[in-house]
């Protein structure tokens, strides 16, 4: 589906229900259920398609909340920067803009990183290296990602962004919040 259908689409169909909806009640009168079912389906139309658009990007939920206010701050720019990626691939914004997106959010990944090990390095805590591996695999798992785009352009973007997304929401959810209940537990962090 191109740009000019994903922005028109909703809009031109409620245009379409409603006309449908006016030219039914007009024909059939108001005790048929037809023009009353188009009404209801064009007012269910907007909240469907907002569902479906959320259904590519992720919203910041404090169950997310590792506790250490940094950390936090760093998950909720990850998560918009994967938000920036999903909104480049669900609506075909073209070449520049994904390669934009999928740079800033592989430059920021590699950073937050960084400084999440530094703070479990900081606090001693004893699983650092498997942390430091599950890193180093995502990083991997994502270069070769980006190798695919670079050869075989915007069709291979389609899992990357939900890889990354359903990657990282597990990631904060288990490991992420080990490392941080040790260090809340050294210290009164936040």
């Amino acid at each position: 589906m191109t740009n000019a259908m994903k922005l028109l689409g909703t809009p031109l169909l409620m245009g379409t229900l409603l006309v449908a909806a006016i030219l039914t009640f007009f024909a059939l009168g108001v005790g048929n259920p037809v023009p009353w079912l188009l009404t209801l389906v064009l007012f269910a139309t907007p909240f469907y398609s907002k569902w479906r658009e959320n259904e590519h990007f992720v919203v910041w939920r404090d169950e997310y909340s590792v506790g250490i206010a940094e950390m936090d701050d760093d998950h909720r720019k990850l998560l918009n920067l994967i938000n920036h990626l999903q909104t480049a691939i669900h609506y075909q914004t073209g070449e520049k803009f994904e390669q934009e997106a999928l740079d800033e959010l592989m430059t920021y990944t590699r950073y937050h990183f960084q400084r999440e090990e530094a703070l479990m390095q900081q606090y001693g805590y004893p699983d650092l290296e498997v942390h430091q591996k599950l890193h180093q695999e995502m990083v991997a798992d994502a270069e070769a990602f980006v190798k695919d785009y670079r050869s075989k352009g915007y069709k291979a973007l389609a899992g990357v962004a939900d890889y990354l997304k359903n990657w990282l929401v597990n990631h904060i959810n288990g490991t992420d919040k080990e490392y941080s209940a040790f260090i809340l537990q050294k210290t009164h962090f936040v």
